[in-house]
């Protein structure tokens, strides 16, 4: 393993050809392992919170991971071609200096996640070592982890992808012999099921909070894939990104749908609490895993964070960029601890609203160039141009017509019973709109080598 280059150019400058020998199976782990985290069983309890038990809940969790998958492996394909990182890469559509804020809202986004991941983790790690004759109060128990992703993100990508691999398969084996042990205990000791026909507002938030879980990974998936060598295949990187977020999310969703009614709420104390019960002498077990999953996720959070500070314009160490998020996200979780859930809805739901738009207007501008401008992808433009634009309109549309959520309820999302579509017009309409704007400029440039012609 070695430590990534520590200074802006390893973000701002494309990967060198004799860099890239990332073998393509970290690909898979660096997206499988991340996923396998507490937070994603809170989602699964979430729809059943929402009314969506049985196959309506697994229909959500189906529909919700098929959505935020396929971005992720389509931005994840780019990263061989590219060389350089996912939030790097906007600059090609968005320009140098329009790149930095969604850039910059990456970083704070990651900040959110550190915090929202690191809760029930320490929660779980205080009661592993209470178990040992340890009493340690919150920010303590916190702390220890927090340095510890610390340590791994400063490496940079190289030790990350090594921490997913190896944790993955701990982490899998643990969440498996815990989620068989929970869905057998809690079996019939839920309520019983509503006989209610589901609400649509309940199923486009389900879909939105499940689907926002693994879309957010969209912001960071070329940082995993531009040190692969420029000659994989684009249909592996691909399926490996698209199969180890998809898979992971699901079944640790999956575990949360079937054991979410014998759960009191979606909190992270009374799910650690459920599981200690249930797992009986293999308490341990699940305690560990749930501490330990935030190392693997928040390695890579803090790492992402780096490259993303740096990509915002802020030009200072990598090292120096990744203590600041994860100083940044300790306090946020000590801040936040007791009002987790709320936090956690609302943070789901509010990160769709950028990262959707950024999403389509990036996708749109990789995958549909007219032929015009096929050999202009990778033409770094310079300034603030009218995708950037387009990425702040569509952004404040969206949630100043279709947002749903306790903070503020747009015209739109009240018209449709409280109803969130925000994400998904958002996602379409930013991509229409980059369609529009490339096959306008794709007209300009075959007039002007006509003419030159």
């Amino acid at each position: 393993m070695q430590v990534e280059e520590t200074g802006s150019a390893a973000v701002l400058e494309r990967v060198p050809a004799h860099l890239r020998t990332t073998r393509v199976d970290r690909v898979f782990w660096s997206h499988f392992s991340p996923n396998l985290a507490p937070a994603a069983w809170v989602i699964g309890v979430l729809v059943v919170v929402l009314g969506l038990p049985g196959w309506t809940g697994f229909a959500v969790l189906l529909i919700g991971n098929l959505l935020g998958s396929l971005p992720v492996a389509l931005c994840a394909v780019m990263g061989p071609e590219t060389g350089l990182p996912q939030m790097e890469a906007s600059r090609f559509s968005f320009g140098r200096i329009g790149k930095r804020l969604p850039s910059l809202i990456n970083w704070a986004n990651c900040v959110g996640w550190d915090a929202v991941n690191n809760v029930p983790s320490a929660l779980a790690f205080i009661l592993l070592l209470k178990m040992v004759g340890l009493a340690v109060p919150f920010w303590l128990a916190l702390g220890i982890l927090a340095f510890a992703q610390l340590l791994a993100s400063m490496g940079g990508h190289d030790i990350v992808q090594a921490i997913e691999k190896y944790l993955g398969w701990v982490l899998l084996v643990s969440f498996a012999i815990v989620g068989v042990i929970a869905v057998f205990q809690s079996s019939g000791q839920g309520g019983a099921a509503s006989s209610a026909a589901p609400h649509f507002a309940d199923i486009m938030i389900g879909i939105g909070a499940v689907s926002s879980f693994n879309m957010a990974w969209a912001a960071y998936a070329s940082d995993y894939t531009r040190y692969v060598p420029p000659g994989t295949p684009s249909s592996r990187v691909f399926w490996l990104t698209f199969g180890g977020t998809f898979l992971s999310s699901f079944i640790m969703e999956l575990f949360g749908l079937l054991t979410g009614a014998a759960i009191s709420d979606p909190s992270p104390g009374s799910l650690i609490a459920a599981l200690q019960n249930w797992s009986g002498v293999f308490a341990p077990v699940a305690l560990a895993a749930v501490a330990f999953s935030s190392i693997a996720i928040n390695a890579a959070n803090d790492n992402t964070a780096a490259y993303a500070l740096i990509s915002g314009g802020v030009h200072v160490n990598r090292m120096l960029s990744a203590v600041v998020t994860a100083g940044m996200g300790y306090l946020l979780a000590v801040l936040g601890e007791g009002t987790f859930v709320s936090l956690y809805e609302n943070y789901l739901l509010l990160a769709l609203y950028w990262i959707a738009p950024w999403c389509g207007i990036v996708l749109a501008d990789w995958y549909c160039r007219p032929a015009s401008l096929k050999s202009l992808r990778m033409q770094t433009l310079s300034g603030w141009t009218s995708s950037a634009t387009s990425f702040v309109v569509v952004t404040v549309l969206t949630i100043g017509l279709f947002s749903s959520t306790p903070l503020y309820t747009g015209p739109v999302a009240a018209m449709l019973g409280g109803a969130d579509v925000g994400y998904l017009v958002g996602f379409f309409l930013a991509a229409l709109g980059q369609i529009a704007l490339l096959n306008m400029r794709g007209r300009r440039v075959s007039v002007v080598r006509f003419q030159d012609a």
